[in-house]
Protein backbone atom coordinates (compact mmCIF):
# COMPACT_ATOMS: atom_id res chain seq x y z
CA UNK A 1 0.00 0.00 0.00
CA UNK A 2 1.09 3.41 -0.62
CA UNK A 3 1.83 5.45 2.48
CA UNK A 4 -0.66 8.18 3.04
CA UNK A 5 0.18 11.88 3.83
CA UNK A 6 -1.23 14.91 4.42
CA UNK A 7 0.01 18.19 3.33
CA UNK A 8 -0.28 21.52 4.60
CA UNK A 9 0.61 24.91 3.27
CA UNK A 10 0.36 23.45 0.46
CA UNK A 11 1.37 26.22 -2.17
CA UNK A 12 1.27 25.79 -5.75
CA UNK A 13 1.90 21.99 -5.37
CA UNK A 14 5.61 21.76 -6.12
CA UNK A 15 6.29 19.48 -3.20
CA UNK A 16 2.57 17.70 -3.77
CA UNK A 17 4.12 17.03 -7.27
CA UNK A 18 7.22 15.70 -6.22
CA UNK A 19 5.43 13.49 -3.25
CA UNK A 20 2.89 12.15 -6.03
CA UNK A 21 5.78 11.14 -8.20
CA UNK A 22 7.37 9.49 -5.44
CA UNK A 23 4.30 7.36 -4.82
CA UNK A 24 2.51 8.45 -2.25
CA UNK A 25 -1.04 8.84 -1.75
CA UNK A 26 -2.11 12.18 -1.06
CA UNK A 27 -5.34 12.28 1.17
CA UNK A 28 -5.12 16.04 1.76
CA UNK A 29 -3.91 19.48 0.40
CA UNK A 30 -4.45 22.80 3.15
CA UNK A 31 -3.54 25.73 1.79
CA UNK A 32 -5.14 29.30 2.54
CA UNK A 33 -4.29 31.45 -0.28
CA UNK A 34 -6.98 31.40 -2.51
CA UNK A 35 -4.93 31.39 -5.77
CA UNK A 36 -2.71 28.55 -4.85
CA UNK A 37 -5.74 26.79 -3.78
CA UNK A 38 -7.07 27.38 -7.69
CA UNK A 39 -3.61 26.27 -9.33
CA UNK A 40 -3.63 23.10 -7.15
CA UNK A 41 -7.74 22.84 -8.12
CA UNK A 42 -7.42 23.26 -11.83
CA UNK A 43 -4.24 20.95 -12.36
CA UNK A 44 -5.43 17.96 -10.07
CA UNK A 45 -9.12 18.21 -9.44
CA UNK A 46 -8.72 14.83 -7.95
CA UNK A 47 -6.93 15.85 -5.19
CA UNK A 48 -8.59 17.01 -1.82
CA UNK A 49 -7.90 20.15 -2.34
CA UNK A 50 -9.20 22.24 0.98
CA UNK A 51 -9.34 26.15 0.96
CA UNK A 52 -8.74 27.01 4.63
CA UNK A 53 -7.08 28.51 7.26
CA UNK A 54 -4.69 25.28 9.27
CA UNK A 55 -6.04 26.84 12.62
CA UNK A 56 -9.51 26.10 11.55
CA UNK A 57 -8.99 22.12 10.42
CA UNK A 58 -10.34 19.28 12.17
CA UNK A 59 -8.22 16.87 11.11
CA UNK A 60 -10.22 13.91 12.66
CA UNK A 61 -10.70 12.40 9.20
CA UNK A 62 -7.46 12.17 8.62
CA UNK A 63 -6.99 10.14 11.39
CA UNK A 64 -4.51 7.06 10.21
CA UNK A 65 -1.92 9.17 7.75
CA UNK A 66 1.48 7.61 7.77
CA UNK A 67 2.77 11.36 7.05
CA UNK A 68 2.27 14.87 7.61
CA UNK A 69 3.90 17.50 5.65
CA UNK A 70 4.46 21.40 5.41
CA UNK A 71 6.82 23.98 4.37
CA UNK A 72 5.21 26.70 7.25
CA UNK A 73 5.69 30.17 6.15
CA UNK A 74 9.27 30.95 6.38
CA UNK A 75 9.22 34.71 6.00
CA UNK A 76 9.76 35.29 9.21
CA UNK A 77 12.52 33.75 9.48
CA UNK A 78 13.95 34.79 6.12
CA UNK A 79 17.52 36.96 5.53
CA UNK A 80 15.50 39.24 3.59
CA UNK A 81 12.69 39.88 5.58
CA UNK A 82 12.68 41.51 9.37
CA UNK A 83 13.26 38.31 11.13
CA UNK A 84 10.85 37.97 13.75
CA UNK A 85 10.62 34.86 13.44
CA UNK A 86 7.89 33.68 16.70
CA UNK A 87 7.00 36.83 16.95
CA UNK A 88 5.75 36.82 13.26
CA UNK A 89 2.01 35.48 13.08
CA UNK A 90 3.43 33.45 10.40
CA UNK A 91 6.35 32.25 12.36
CA UNK A 92 3.69 31.15 14.82
CA UNK A 93 1.75 28.73 12.49
CA UNK A 94 5.06 25.98 13.22
CA UNK A 95 2.90 25.79 16.92
CA UNK A 96 -0.52 25.26 14.72
CA UNK A 97 1.48 22.25 12.57
CA UNK A 98 1.94 21.11 16.03
CA UNK A 99 -1.78 20.39 16.47
CA UNK A 100 -2.31 17.64 13.67
CA UNK A 101 1.07 15.77 14.94
CA UNK A 102 -0.33 15.69 18.18
CA UNK A 103 -3.56 14.54 17.11
CA UNK A 104 -2.85 12.65 14.40
CA UNK A 105 0.51 11.06 15.55
CA UNK A 106 2.08 10.66 11.43
CA UNK A 107 5.06 8.27 10.95
CA UNK A 108 6.78 10.57 9.43
CA UNK A 109 7.09 14.58 9.96
CA UNK A 110 8.47 16.14 6.68
CA UNK A 111 9.03 20.55 7.43
CA UNK A 112 10.98 22.53 4.66
CA UNK A 113 12.49 26.00 5.15
CA UNK A 114 14.42 28.74 4.60
CA UNK A 115 18.72 28.11 5.72
CA UNK A 116 17.36 31.12 7.70
CA UNK A 117 15.88 29.36 10.84
CA UNK A 118 18.86 27.71 11.43
CA UNK A 119 20.64 30.83 12.80
CA UNK A 120 17.80 32.94 13.82
CA UNK A 121 17.73 33.88 17.67
CA UNK A 122 21.67 32.48 17.59
CA UNK A 123 20.01 28.80 17.03
CA UNK A 124 17.30 29.03 19.79
CA UNK A 125 14.42 28.94 17.11
CA UNK A 126 15.60 25.49 15.46
CA UNK A 127 15.65 24.32 19.15
CA UNK A 128 12.59 25.39 20.21
CA UNK A 129 10.75 23.73 17.03
CA UNK A 130 13.23 19.89 17.85
CA UNK A 131 12.23 20.67 21.16
CA UNK A 132 8.46 20.73 20.51
CA UNK A 133 8.57 17.19 18.24
CA UNK A 134 11.18 15.64 20.82
CA UNK A 135 8.34 16.31 23.55
CA UNK A 136 5.51 14.20 21.44
CA UNK A 137 7.79 11.37 21.06
CA UNK A 138 9.68 12.16 17.60
CA UNK A 139 13.32 11.42 16.92
CA UNK A 140 14.05 14.50 14.73
CA UNK A 141 17.16 15.05 11.93
CA UNK A 142 17.63 18.02 9.94
CA UNK A 143 19.86 18.73 7.28
CA UNK A 144 20.55 21.93 5.14
CA UNK A 145 20.68 20.87 1.36
CA UNK A 146 20.94 22.97 -2.20
CA UNK A 147 18.32 22.17 -4.49
CA UNK A 148 21.03 22.38 -7.36
CA UNK A 149 22.51 18.66 -5.97
CA UNK A 150 19.45 17.68 -6.78
CA UNK A 151 19.18 18.25 -10.32
CA UNK A 152 17.68 21.36 -10.15
CA UNK A 153 18.79 24.26 -12.38
CA UNK A 154 19.42 26.59 -9.36
CA UNK A 155 21.17 27.46 -6.21
CA UNK A 156 18.62 27.12 -3.55
CA UNK A 157 19.30 26.41 0.13
CA UNK A 158 16.85 24.69 2.07
CA UNK A 159 16.40 23.57 5.67
CA UNK A 160 14.81 19.69 5.25
CA UNK A 161 13.41 18.02 8.76
CA UNK A 162 12.85 14.65 8.85
CA UNK A 163 10.71 13.64 12.40
CA UNK A 164 9.75 9.83 13.48
CA UNK A 165 8.21 8.19 16.27
CA UNK A 166 8.64 5.00 15.35
CA UNK A 167 12.95 4.89 16.29
CA UNK A 168 13.15 4.58 12.80
CA UNK A 169 17.09 5.39 12.26
CA UNK A 170 16.66 8.93 9.58
CA UNK A 171 20.10 8.79 7.59
CA UNK A 172 21.05 11.65 6.02
CA UNK A 173 19.90 12.86 2.34
CA UNK A 174 21.89 12.23 0.31
CA UNK A 175 22.89 14.02 -3.23
CA UNK A 176 22.43 12.73 -6.81
CA UNK A 177 24.14 14.26 -8.93
CA UNK A 178 27.42 16.23 -8.60
CA UNK A 179 26.84 17.72 -12.37
CA UNK A 180 24.74 20.92 -11.79
CA UNK A 181 22.14 21.70 -14.62
CA UNK A 182 22.95 25.05 -16.20
CA UNK A 183 20.08 27.71 -17.18
CA UNK A 184 20.68 26.26 -20.85
CA UNK A 185 20.34 22.76 -20.29
CA UNK A 186 16.65 23.96 -18.32
CA UNK A 187 15.23 27.19 -20.70
CA UNK A 188 16.02 25.16 -23.81
CA UNK A 189 12.58 25.17 -26.04
CA UNK A 190 10.63 27.18 -22.85
CA UNK A 191 7.30 27.63 -23.76
CA UNK A 192 6.31 31.18 -24.55
CA UNK A 193 4.19 33.06 -21.27
CA UNK A 194 3.69 36.38 -19.77
CA UNK A 195 5.92 38.19 -17.69
CA UNK A 196 7.60 41.38 -15.48
CA UNK A 197 9.43 43.63 -16.87
CA UNK A 198 11.89 46.30 -15.68
CA UNK A 199 11.21 50.31 -14.92
CA UNK A 200 12.59 52.31 -17.96
CA UNK A 201 15.65 53.23 -15.33
CA UNK A 202 16.69 49.24 -14.17
CA UNK A 203 17.15 48.51 -17.60
CA UNK A 204 19.22 51.11 -18.26
CA UNK A 205 21.32 49.75 -15.20
CA UNK A 206 20.63 46.20 -16.33
CA UNK A 207 21.91 46.69 -19.97
CA UNK A 208 25.29 47.25 -18.95
CA UNK A 209 25.41 44.07 -17.17
CA UNK A 210 27.60 41.44 -18.50
CA UNK A 211 26.32 37.70 -18.07
CA UNK A 212 27.82 36.06 -14.76
CA UNK A 213 28.00 40.02 -14.20
CA UNK A 214 25.97 41.76 -11.21
CA UNK A 215 26.29 45.20 -9.57
CA UNK A 216 30.18 45.11 -9.49
CA UNK A 217 30.51 44.95 -12.98
CA UNK A 218 28.70 48.79 -13.37
CA UNK A 219 30.97 51.65 -13.59
CA UNK A 220 31.78 53.20 -10.18
CA UNK A 221 29.39 55.83 -10.16
CA UNK A 222 26.60 54.09 -11.18
CA UNK A 223 27.20 51.16 -8.78
CA UNK A 224 26.94 54.22 -6.16
CA UNK A 225 23.60 55.34 -7.50
CA UNK A 226 21.97 52.34 -8.13
CA UNK A 227 23.35 50.29 -4.62
CA UNK A 228 22.86 53.69 -2.30
CA UNK A 229 22.73 52.93 1.49
CA UNK A 230 24.03 49.84 0.45
CA UNK A 231 27.23 50.99 -1.16
CA UNK A 232 29.92 50.28 1.40
CA UNK A 233 32.82 47.91 2.71
CA UNK A 234 30.60 45.22 3.62
CA UNK A 235 29.32 44.95 -0.23
CA UNK A 236 32.72 45.40 -1.64
CA UNK A 237 34.17 42.66 -0.02
CA UNK A 238 32.45 40.27 -1.97
CA UNK A 239 28.46 40.36 -0.23
CA UNK A 240 25.21 40.86 -1.78
CA UNK A 241 26.05 39.80 -5.75
CA UNK A 242 22.41 38.89 -6.25
CA UNK A 243 21.78 42.28 -6.76
CA UNK A 244 21.75 43.72 -10.13
CA UNK A 245 22.56 39.88 -11.21
CA UNK A 246 22.17 38.94 -14.79
CA UNK A 247 22.65 34.74 -14.70
CA UNK A 248 24.96 33.57 -17.26
CA UNK A 249 23.64 30.48 -19.35
CA UNK A 250 26.56 28.20 -18.24
CA UNK A 251 25.64 28.66 -14.50
CA UNK A 252 22.30 27.80 -12.32
CA UNK A 253 20.07 30.51 -11.58
CA UNK A 254 20.65 31.91 -8.68
CA UNK A 255 17.40 31.50 -5.86
CA UNK A 256 13.92 32.13 -8.00
CA UNK A 257 11.95 34.52 -5.78
CA UNK A 258 8.43 35.84 -5.14
CA UNK A 259 9.49 39.39 -6.89
CA UNK A 260 11.49 39.34 -10.24
CA UNK A 261 12.24 42.65 -10.57
CA UNK A 262 13.02 44.48 -7.54
CA UNK A 263 16.19 45.20 -6.09
CA UNK A 264 18.63 42.34 -4.48
CA UNK A 265 15.79 39.82 -6.21
CA UNK A 266 17.10 40.55 -9.65
CA UNK A 267 17.04 37.84 -12.49
CA UNK A 268 18.06 38.99 -15.53
CA UNK A 269 17.57 36.76 -18.57
CA UNK A 270 20.99 36.16 -20.08
CA UNK A 271 20.35 37.48 -23.46
CA UNK A 272 17.77 39.97 -22.77
CA UNK A 273 17.01 42.42 -20.21
CA UNK A 274 14.33 41.40 -18.67
CA UNK A 275 13.04 39.12 -15.57
CA UNK A 276 12.65 35.15 -16.70
CA UNK A 277 9.01 35.08 -17.36
CA UNK A 278 6.76 32.55 -15.43
CA UNK A 279 6.84 30.02 -17.57
CA UNK A 280 10.92 30.05 -17.46
CA UNK A 281 10.53 30.72 -13.59
CA UNK A 282 8.60 27.98 -13.59
CA UNK A 283 11.07 25.82 -15.41
CA UNK A 284 13.66 26.21 -13.52
CA UNK A 285 11.80 25.76 -10.31
CA UNK A 286 11.30 22.14 -12.30
CA UNK A 287 7.50 22.11 -12.66
CA UNK A 288 6.24 20.41 -16.17
CA UNK A 289 5.18 22.94 -18.36
CA UNK A 290 1.46 22.11 -18.36
CA UNK A 291 1.41 23.23 -14.62
CA UNK A 292 -1.09 26.32 -15.01
CA UNK A 293 -0.65 28.74 -12.39
CA UNK A 294 -3.67 31.35 -11.42
CA UNK A 295 -4.23 34.48 -10.60
CA UNK A 296 -2.27 37.86 -11.73
CA UNK A 297 1.09 37.80 -12.89
CA UNK A 298 2.62 38.94 -9.72
CA UNK A 299 0.57 36.14 -7.43
CA UNK A 300 2.01 33.50 -9.82
CA UNK A 301 5.67 34.49 -9.69
CA UNK A 302 4.52 34.41 -5.85
CA UNK A 303 3.46 30.88 -6.06
CA UNK A 304 6.84 29.71 -8.12
CA UNK A 305 9.03 31.76 -5.62
CA UNK A 306 7.36 29.81 -2.94
CA UNK A 307 7.51 26.71 -4.24
CA UNK A 308 9.67 23.73 -3.28
CA UNK A 309 11.33 22.48 -6.85
CA UNK A 310 9.32 19.29 -7.93
CA UNK A 311 12.57 17.09 -8.80
CA UNK A 312 14.24 18.07 -5.01
CA UNK A 313 10.89 17.36 -3.59
CA UNK A 314 10.37 13.86 -5.00
CA UNK A 315 14.13 13.12 -4.35
CA UNK A 316 13.40 14.14 -0.41
CA UNK A 317 10.00 11.97 -0.60
CA UNK A 318 11.40 9.13 -2.24
CA UNK A 319 14.00 9.59 0.94
CA UNK A 320 11.12 8.86 3.47
CA UNK A 321 9.00 6.55 1.53
CA UNK A 322 12.38 4.49 1.92
CA UNK A 323 11.97 4.56 5.56
CA UNK A 324 8.89 2.12 5.21
CA UNK A 325 10.37 -0.05 3.37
Amino acid sequence: MKPKILELFAGAGGLALGVERAGFDTVGLIEHDKDCTETLKRNRPNWNVIHSKVEDIDYSEFVGIDVLSGGFPCQAFSSAGKRLGFKDKRGNLFFEMMRPIRELKPSIVLAENVQGLLSHNQGKTIQTVVSALQKEGYYVHYQLLNAVDFGVPQKRKRLILVASNNNVHIPDIQPNTLTHKTLKDSLQDCPKSEGMEYSTAKKKVMSLVPQGGCWTSLPDKIQRDYMGASYGKDSKMGGRRGIARRIAWNEPSLTILCSPSQKQTERCHPEETRPFTVRESARIQTFPDDWIFSGSISSQYRQIGNAVPVIFAEHIAKHIKSLFE
